[in-house]
């Protein structure tokens, strides 16, 4: 069997091994190195525990050797390896965080691609390609830049991951979240949201309105928008997205007390993905 040269061989552990031992791990080559990497990072922290605990509890003399003091450190590492690595150990904390390190360094491309550099991601991409027809022709309509729309839309639905539907799992087509009110006589999909109530969280039931496409929903989202008295002052901000946001935020569209600044970074996503699309 062939023994990497990166692997420990002596009594205890090797600092210098220790990069080579990662970078080993990380190409993917050897699973067993990132253990026994961290089972080296362990043993060197067991080393210096054990070096100051005898430090503390023992007396150094005029008359300690060379040799004694040479010998007393080799002991004290070959505890510190015979410690490393064991069940429930400190070892393998480290082990799983070397794991994620080298897994995110895995993924990421090394090339950033478009998408990245707009700081969107896929599914954001697809969600703004797929919306961008109905949200164009309702900017034609009312005059509500499409990507203000978009922006909000995808921050609502978590990118359409979670989007609002029927008991029976159909869409309600629902993309702003908009509550069925007493004066609703459309269809309604009644679920489980989270509201902010006096700042906290609760998880509440409330009824939502149902479409029957996702341009009715970007249609009746403008005429809220548009015609609500709540929401003058955010139809006067068109021209920012964080006056929007925020005016939005100010005319009571969602309790949540951080909704204009998670509204402006979705809108910005969305119009920095615009760009790239065109």
């Amino acid at each position: 069997m062939h023994t990497s040269p990166l692997m420990p061989s002596g009594l205890a552990a090797d600092p210098t091994a220790l990069g080579g031992l990662k970078a080993l791990a990380g190409q993917g080559q050897d699973r067993a190195a990132l253990k026994e990497a961290a089972k080296q990072f362990e043993s060197l922290f067991m080393r210096e525990l054990i070096k100051s605990m005898r430090e503390a509890t023992q007396k150094s003399g005029m008359m300690d050797s060379e040799g004694e003091n040479l010998g007393t450190d080799l002991l004290d590492q070959q505890l510190a390896v015979s410690l490393a690595g064991m069940p429930g150990g400190l070892s393998e904390a480290i082990e799983r965080q070397l794991g994620r390190q080298m897994q995110g360094a895995q993924a990421a491309p090394s090339v950033p691609s478009t998408v990245d550099k707009v700081g969107g991601g896929p599914r954001q991409a697809d969600f703004v390609s797929r919306h961008s027809a109905a949200a164009a022709q309702v900017e034609r309509e009312a005059g509500i830049p499409a990507g203000f729309m978009i922006g909000q839309a995808g921050h609502e639905t978590g990118w359409g991951r979670s989007e609002i539907r029927h008991a029976d799992g159909s869409p309600s087509f629902n993309l702003f979240g908009i509550k069925a009110g007493p004066g609703w006589k459309g269809k309604v999909a009644e679920i489980t949201t989270t509201e902010y109530i006096n700042g906290e969280p609760r998880k509440v039931k409330a009824k939502f309105r149902a479409y029957d496409s996702y341009a009715d929903s970007f249609r009746d989202y403008a005429r809220l928008i548009g015609n609500s008295p709540r929401y003058e002052e955010a139809m006067a901000q068109r021209h920012s997205v964080q006056g929007f946001a925020t005016a939005l935020q100010r005319g009571g569209y969602a309790t949540d007390p951080a909704y204009a600044a998670k509204l402006s970074r979705a809108i910005n996503t969305t119009l920095s993905l615009q760009r790239a699309q065109a």
